[in-house]
């Protein structure tokens, strides 16, 4: 029998989205608030748990950069590590060259993708594809003052 994963509450799956999780998937987005458009489960990870879907992330591809959006983890299962491995394994997942994976996120989020390597950037600095989406969001905030902050994976140095 294997063990199972040490960052994962035990009978949790981490696996590739596949078309019967759509629902699921679009159900977390909405209950989070988040932008429910690009929403392609082939892009997703999910996370579940006897069958149900728990948690989920997408890596979006431009062709000058990689967006990693719509980390979401259903209530129920928040404070167990879900969001971090999800973090962990998409960043990992993650194909563009170094430097050029970025994300979105509200600004009182900036501290939980901080532990991962990501730091602020301004939307000036943004790729030409990034700000064109990123471009709606910059104008929600300026306008409604919406705290969003965009972001970029600097991996450290190893070495």
């Amino acid at each position: 029998m294997s063990k199972p994963s040490p960052s994962l509450p035990p009978g949790c799956i981490f696996r590739p989205a596949c078309a019967k999780d759509t629902w699921a998937i679009l159900k977390l987005i909405l209950m989070a608030k988040l932008e429910p458009t690009q929403l392609r489960w082939t892009q997703f990870r999910v996370i579940e748990f006897e069958g149900r879907v728990v948690a989920c992330g997408q890596l979006r591809n431009f062709p000058d950069a990689q967006e990693l959006g719509s980390l979401v983890v259903a209530p129920k299962w928040r404070n167990r590590g879900l969001g971090s491995y999800l973090m962990k394994n998409l960043i990992k997942e993650a194909t563009q060259p170094a430097g050029a994976l970025y994300l979105e996120c509200m600004g009182w989020l900036t501290g939980f993708y901080t532990r991962f390597g990501f730091v602020s950037v301004s939307w000036q600095d943004l790729p030409k594809s990034l700000k064109v989406k990123f471009g709606l969001s910059k104008l929600a905030t300026t306008l409604f003052r919406i705290p969003l902050s965009i972001m970029i994976y600097q991996p450290k140095d190893e070495g």
